[in-house]
């Protein structure tokens, strides 16, 4: 005490330095930062908490206190502005985060709290706020970590953040002195104040109160009175915090007496004793043993009318504990009144009593938890947090088998010692894991060899030997045999060599016999020798051994070696030898099979590197008489076609088996190799016999001169013309001028131009052709000839189409490029005054792009402005904005600001400017034009400037606009979100996609179902853990597209254009395929577009025979006519739905060689095909096909899978398809996805063989491997189809199917979707009836009333809720009003006044809200 005392000059005291403060009130869940949680809590200067945790949170002092800032160490250079704002980010995040976990749990966990000193240190830059946030974290909120490594940590962040250069003041030291006394660590308060007057840091009354805390704890009544008496000198006030240090002090010096009698002085000081001051003497006596001394100052609390909380009641008990005194505990527990928010405070008492050693006394307020008389799902695992912190504190394997036994009795937990086992490897704890299966497996549940991976991951990693080999002996001693994996990921790594792990385990009393190591054998020397693999399996007495359990290690091995011959003896003696074929599949299938898995895990890279090596292997398989089916060729074609290949495909085709050769399927698609020029020399020749013959040469001319004009031979073309100028139709001197102009060969161009039309006036050019003259014209500086040109196309009435007008846009950004501003203006004046086109922003702007490129901005506004008065168009107005930004030059740019806001009105205007700010990296202005009163959201603006900075990868941007835009009115935030994970999806950026995905949740976003799945292909597509439920999709919903603006062929066209429109708009599909019937009769010439809509509309109603006459007419019609994307998709469609599965991928081959991309809905009926055929390669192929797209379109993975399933079931292969399956299910990475599809499939053709043994197998994963998802599909499957004494007969075998409420709620929703369906959701009701809340279930029963227009039903259900005491939510009564109003009937209730979409909403955000867990 003698620095305390010395003089207030050295301590720097002033009386003004001081707010005078009586209490703070802490009003949320991170106020227990600074007042302490259950244990300790009584230290603090923090009124007590006396009403729900409510939304929001203050940093109590943060505001309040006067601060007397002081450099603790030598500070850093300041930082750069952008890093402090990122700085600040990390806080509202490192807040958020914190904030989260204490609300749900009233904890912190360890890894949580250290993740962010991690983030918070790397920046360099750390901030006094950050500082306090982790400060304030290193006390009671951890109860899971003992006292002094709580101490330790926060003493490694002080130091930490110090060196850093984290600003310290008085509010750092007192959030330091809260931890001290938190965890009960002794310090020295006059070695505390020392360090504040070094660091120049003046106490304030907080300090001086913890200080006294301090002395109190230690039942040093004179050191705190010593500071009382300075606070007393120096006017501070002594607040209830002060008084109940002292009952504590008063106690600890054994002086109980004075412990009671501070309570008078309070009320004489003016004082009342609050709930924190009956709780320190309680806590007095609790350290006594008194239980008289309890129950009177409970009774004096109670007639005070001062009521004490559960928590209040927890710190007696866990003082009692702590104080040896636990026969006195049960009094106690009888008075918890199980208040709201017990679970998670008792909880916390656990925790910390386990924490101090006090686990037996943890266990009896574990069986106090409410939840166990209840029937909610969590029962039957509440156990989980004790048994885990059991586990991690070491606390003896004898006493947590009797913790699980009881937990099991009282069913509190299911599968407690499984749990806890589970625990235990995931703490990598060996030698606890090992006897905990041991207890299991007298238990006579099975030990299976993936228990064992965690605990083998740790000495993998650092090789270490001796710890492998301990857990294999492990593993022998339960009699688990070691598998293939176990000793090919896990134990043979670590060693050099095979023999030295044969050794090795041999020694250590391995067994050496298990099929597993025989594999691992054929695993190793697959992929480092395959010379001796063959030795060996070729030796007759080698046991069989499937291919599948080495066949990517045999690939590897063929990848990486040079021995060829090896190579094709292994190949043949997988073709031969039956021993390596699974089940009744031939030999020779299994080879073909790899053959083509050899190829396509080949990168393209590796393919072009070893061309010869794989040329010889090929070939000497041909001389080895091997031989592939024709599909297998097809799928190692397509892969070689997409590596770039092409020169091994003639080798691949030598291998087709000679009797497939032969079939048309081969002829077909094997001509494709063939190269255009055998097709020149064959019409050259069909050529010279016609006219040998004296026969016309028109047809072959053309075709010819086309042939020629793909191999851009213009010479040979010429050379025809000129040889057969007589016999030269109208289409091959568009072919020709097309060639010419592409070779920029204007005047020969010209000149076949004016020889046609001489030949027939009345011949034109289509547009794309004419087009095509009028570009070379302008490239060549011929203005007026082109402009001549254009209006010829005029005069024959020519349609341009969208493509057409595409190309007019880029011959005007040619001429632009040149700087010809004049000439740039001359052609799009003329193309507008002769309507060839309408203006559009996109045409207009090559004259704006003339300016910009000579860097004349005002001359760039000027020619905008113009658009906008002669056409209405502002094209390119935000490139102007940003030069103008950039330049700085603010005279125009407000001349610029003013014509918009006339023009198009203040709010675009904003916007402009917000997006020209964010262009141009001025965040600061950007956000305060997005933050301008009245502003709302434009959707098509933002998904502009979004789609910007996508196509142009700028992350930073569309983040600071998606953050900016947060309180945006109206502004839809999940829409928003989805644009960063969009580019997330295009850079392939996982890690910022993870780190959107927690700003989603930060900012309580909820994600619509295609967010989510956006975000899901992410993390899959990078091997990376999806942290949310995935439902499957089987198949979407055909959305109707806009049809593009119809191009005219001429004007007699017009009518009939319009007219076959209507006709497929109204699906009268006859009629206009009659009407295009007479168009062809009279010569009329339709767009291509017509023809397309009217294939689509013929084929979306079945009739392909019709539509496949129609794409001829359009073939014969128009040059190059090709379908659609959907014309083809729906082609496939049809050729699927017909069981033309042969058809349907050739069609979608097709496709994907013309870059067009099928539908889903294509893929997915084409796959469901295949699989209804049994056709297992087709359904490869197809999924081959797909991974070859440049981009992975959004479809499941299961699509494939489960139509390979059905595929197997179908040929009589069910064995096949319970392997396929249960490694979905028993994968180490699997998402549990659906198979009720197959289910469905299989339940409707009444295939009881095939359901009978998946229903094995789902039974297995169910009670093996806790695997639930396909036992529930099935269950719910049976009751989809109204099986339901099947569905309640598995229900009994698998209880826990009860469980599933999620995905049992899923399925009342799907079916409330559609009317008829509320026998279903009943029948559901009757065999799990408590599934999910009530009010749930009767809005989704009053929804089905309301579909089924069943008002009698709905009153009866509105009755019985009223009389059940169950509230209905608004949108019930909005939709059973609207039922009363349709029956004729005044509903007795006033109907909700807003929309159902309203409502719905408004359902979504509370059910959202109330989501809330006990367990972590």
């Amino acid at each position: 005490m003698a620095a305390l005392l010395r003089s207030a000059r050295l301590l720097k005291i002033s009386p003004s330095g001081f707010l005078q403060i009586t209490g703070t009130k802490r009003n949320g869940a991170l106020t227990r930062l600074c007042s302490g949680a259950i244990v300790s809590r009584r230290t603090g200067v923090c009124s007590r908490q006396i009403k729900p945790v409510l939304d929001s949170f203050t940093w109590p002092y943060a505001a309040v206190c006067v601060r007397n800032y002081a450099v603790a160490t030598e500070q850093k250079n300041e930082a750069s502005i952008a890093v402090k704002s990122k700085q600040a980010q990390q806080f509202d995040w490192a807040l958020t985060k914190l904030e989260s976990s204490v609300r749900r749990t009233g904890r912190i966990t360890k890894t949580l709290l250290l993740r962010i000193f991690h983030d918070i240190c790397r920046t360099g830059y750390p901030s006094g706020n950050q500082a306090l946030l982790l400060l304030r974290s290193c006390g009671s909120l951890l109860p899971e970590m003992p006292l002094e490594e709580r101490s330790e940590l926060a003493h490694r962040v002080w130091e930490k953040l110090q060196e850093l250069g984290a600003p310290y003041d008085v509010s750092h030291y007192n959030a330091l002195l809260k931890v001290y006394l938190q965890n009960d660590f002794r310090f020295s308060p006059t070695d505390f104040l020392a360090k504040m007057e070094a660091a120049n840091v003046q106490p304030n009354r907080v300090t001086y109160q913890r200080l006294i805390a301090a002395y109190c704890q230690k039942g040093d009544i004179e050191g705190a009175s010593t500071i009382l008496g300075f606070m007393k000198s120096k006017d501070l006030p002594i607040t209830e915090a002060v008084f109940s240090s002292l009952v504590t002090g008063h106690a600890r010096a054994g002086d109980m007496e004075s412990a009671k009698n501070i309570l008078p002085v309070m009320r004489g000081a003016g004082i009342e004793p609050t709930p924190d001051t009956y709780v320190s003497l309680l806590t007095a006596y609790a350290e006594k043993g008194d239980l008289d001394g309890l129950k009177m100052t409970l009774e004096a609390a109670e007639s005070a009318d001062c009521s004490l909380m559960d928590r209040d009641i927890m710190q007696v008990i866990f003082t009692l504990a702590k104080a040896g005194h636990q026969e006195l505990i049960p009094e106690m527990v009888e008075r918890l009144r199980h208040e709201r928010g017990y679970v998670p405070d008792a909880m916390n008492l656990c925790l910390s009593l386990i924490t101090q050693g006090q686990e037996d006394t943890a266990f009896s307020i574990l069986k106090t938890f409410p939840s166990l008389q209840s029937d909610s799902n969590e029962t039957s695992n509440l156990g989980n947090f004790f048994l885990r912190h059991c586990i991690n504190m070491d606390i003896s394997l004898e006493k947590i088998f009797h913790y699980c036994k009881e937990l099991q009795e009282l069913n509190l937990h299911s599968a407690p010692l499984t749990f806890a086992l589970s625990c235990s490897l995931e703490a990598k704890k060996i030698g606890s894991s090992l006897e905990l299966m041991r207890l299991l497996k007298e238990q006579n549940l099975p030990i299976r060899p993936h228990y064992f991976w965690p605990l083998l991951t740790q000495p993998l990693k650092e090789k270490n030997i001796a710890g492998v080999l301990e857990v294999a002996k492990g593993m022998e001693k339960l009699g688990v045999t070691l598998d293939i994996e176990t000793l090919s990921n896990y134990i043979l790594p670590v060693f050099s060599d095979m023999e030295t792990a044969r050794q090795a385990l041999k020694e250590a009393g391995v067994s050496m016999d298990s099929e597993g190591f025989l594999c691992s054998e054929v695993r190793s020397m697959a992929m480092n020798n395959l010379a001796k693999l063959y030795t060996t399996l070729s030796d007759p007495s080698f046991p069989k051994v499937d291919l599948g359990t080495f066949r990517s290690s045999l690939i590897t091995g063929f990848k990486k070696s040079t021995d060829v011959e090896s190579m094709v003896k292994l190949t043949e003696l997988l073709y031969k030898d039956e021993r390596f074929s699974r089940g009744n599949s031939k030999p020779s299938e299994a080879a073909s099979y790899f053959l083509y898995n050899l190829f396509d895990n080949m990168a393209e890279d590796q393919v072009h590197a070893q061309v010869e090596k794989l040329r010889s292997f090929l070939n000497k398989l041909h001389s080895q008489n091997i031989t592939i089916p024709l599909n297998i060729y097809r799928g190692i074609k397509n892969l070689l076609e997409s590596y770039h290949a092409p020169e091994l495909i003639k080798d691949v085709v030598a291998l087709v088996d000679p009797k497939e050769k032969a079939s048309t399927d081969f002829m077909l698609f094997g001509s494709r190799v063939t190269g255009s020029e055998e097709k020149v020399l064959a019409l050259e020749n069909k050529l010279a016999e016609l006219k040998a013959e004296n026969k016309p040469l028109g047809i072959v001319l053309k075709q010819l001169i086309q042939a020629l004009s793909a191999e851009e031979n213009l010479q040979r073309a010429l050379e025809l013309k000129q040889q057969h100028d007589e016999e030269m139709t109208a289409g091959s001197y568009a072919t020709l001028i097309n060639l010419c102009c592409r070779h920029n060969n204007v005047d020969e161009a010209l000149n076949l131009k004016r020889e046609m039309s001489r030949k027939d006036s009345s011949v034109a050019l289509d547009g794309s052709k004419y087009i095509a003259l009028v570009k070379t014209l302008a490239a060549n500086d011929r203005l007026e000839e082109a402009v001549d040109i254009l209006k010829e196309m005029k005069e024959k009435e020519v349609v341009l189409n969208d493509a057409n007008i595409t190309t007019i846009f880029h011959m005007l950004n040619d001429v632009a490029a040149k700087g010809n501003i004049p000439a740039v203006r001359r052609l799009l004046d003329t193309i507008f005054s002769l309507g060839l086109a309408k203006p559009t922003a996109n045409l207009c702007s090559p004259i704006v792009t003339a300016h910009l490129n000579s860097k004349d901005v005002a001359g760039a506004l000027e020619a905008t402005i113009e658009c906008q008065k002669l056409y209405n168009q502002l094209p390119r107005i935000h490139d102007i904005i940003v030069a103008l930004v950039e330049k700085g030059d603010t005279e125009v740019l407000q001349k610029a600001m003013d014509f918009i806001s006339q023009e198009r009105g203040e709010m675009t205007m904003l916007y402009d400017l917000f997006f020209a700010f964010l262009q141009t990296g001025r965040y600061r202005e950007a956000r305060k034009i997005i933050e301008t009163p009245g502003l709302r959201a434009k959707p098509g603006r933002l998904q502009w400037y979004a789609d910007k900075c996508i196509f142009n990868s700028q992350m930073e941007n569309l983040e600071q606009m998606v953050e900016m835009t947060a309180k945006l009115f109206e502004c839809d935030r999940d829409e928003m979100y989805s644009y960063i994970l969009r580019l997330c999806k295009e850079t392939n950026d996982w890690r910022k996609a993870e780190a959107i995905w927690t700003k989603m949740q930060e900012e309580n976003v909820i994600p619509r179902e295609r967010t989510l799945r956006l975000l899901a292909d992410i993390l899959k597509n990078n091997d990376q853990e999806v942290p949310f439920d995935m439902p499957e999709m089987w198949y979407e919903q055909a959305a109707p597209t806009k049809s593009p603006p119809t191009p005219l062929a001429a004007e007699s066209g017009v009518d009939f254009n319009a007219c076959l429109l209507a006709l497929c708009k109204k699906n009268k599909t006859k009629e206009a395929f009659e009407m295009l019937k007479d168009t062809e009769k009279r010569g009329v010439v339709l767009s291509p577009s017509t023809f397309d809509h009217l294939i689509r509309t013929l084929l979306s109603q079945g009739f392909i025979e019709d539509a496949m006459v129609v794409k001829k007419m359009a073939e014969s019609q128009v040059s190059g006519f090709q379908l659609s994307n959907i014309a083809s998709s729906l082609l496939v469609i049809s050729h699927s739905k017909r069981g033309q599965a042969k058809e349907g991928l050739e069609t979608m081959k097709a496709m994907l060689q013309l870059d067009h991309i099928p539908s889903n809905l294509a893929i997915i009926r084409l796959v469901q095909t295949l699989g209804s055929q049994g056709d297992v390669a087709g359904i490869q192929e197809v999924q081959s096909l797909i991974n070859s797209l440049g981009r992975s379109p959004n479809l499941s993975s299961m699509v494939f899978v489960n139509n390979t399933a059905l595929a197997h079931i179908k040929n009589g292969d069910v064995d096949a398809a319970v392997e396929l399956l249960d490694g979905i299910y028993t994968s180490p990475n699997s998402t549990n996805p659906s198979i009720a599809f197959i289910f469905r499939k299989l339940l409707e053709s009444g295939n009881d063989h095939a359901l009978d043994k998946l229903g094995a197998m789902v039974e297995r994963l169910a009670n093996h491997f806790a695997c639930y998802r396909p036992a529930t599909d099935l269950f719910l499957q049976l009751l989809d189809l109204d099986k339901v004494d099947d569905a309640k007969f598995m229900l009994a075998r698998c209880n826990a199917l009860a469980e599933q409420k999620d995905i049992l709620l899923s399925f009342v929703s799907q079916k409330a979707q559609s009317p008829g369906q509320i026998g279903k959701i009943q029948n559901l009701l009757s065999l799990v009836p408590d599934f999910a809340e009530k009010k749930v279930v009767y809005a989704y029963l009053m929804k089905c009333h309301v579909l089924d227009k069943d008002l009698t039903s709905a009153k009866a259900l509105h009755e019985q809720m009223m009389r059940e005491g169950v509230t209905v939510d608004e949108l019930s009564l909005k939709r059973l009003a609207r039922l009363y109003s349709e029956a004729g009937e005044t509903a007795p209730f006033p109907e909700p006044p807003e929309s159902f979409k309203f409502y719905a909403d408004k359902l979504k955000e509370s059910s959202a809200k109330a989501q809330t867990t006990a367990e972590e």
